[in-house]
């Protein structure tokens, strides 16, 4: 498991991350990679505009680091901010 955005940032792109790496955390300090809870998360992966995770095992699925940092780039340039400073995620 991934203990903060900076250990993120040292994994390899061919690293693997987990759902719990990637969401928000209500219970801890250190804030999750994506701005959003896991549903919304299930949500952007079935839409297609979130990477498909890996399959790993029965029961493990991750994403890798390398696809979650493109995403993270693609989604920075893109997203709008309101008007207090926090991305908003447009829904279609």
């Amino acid at each position: 498991m991934v203990q903060s955005n900076r250990s993120f940032d040292q994994l390899p792109d061919s690293a693997y991350v987990r759902e719990s790496d990637l969401v928000t955390r209500p219970r801890e300090n250190d804030p999750a990679l994506l701005p959003f809870s896991k549903s919304t998360l299930w949500r952007h992966v079935r839409a297609g505009t979130f990477p498909a995770p890996v399959k790993l095992s029965e029961r493990v699925t991750a994403w890798r680091v390398g696809d979650v940092r493109q995403w993270l780039l693609k989604f920075n340039k893109s997203a709008p901010v309101g008007a207090s400073g926090r991305v908003r995620i447009l829904r279609k």
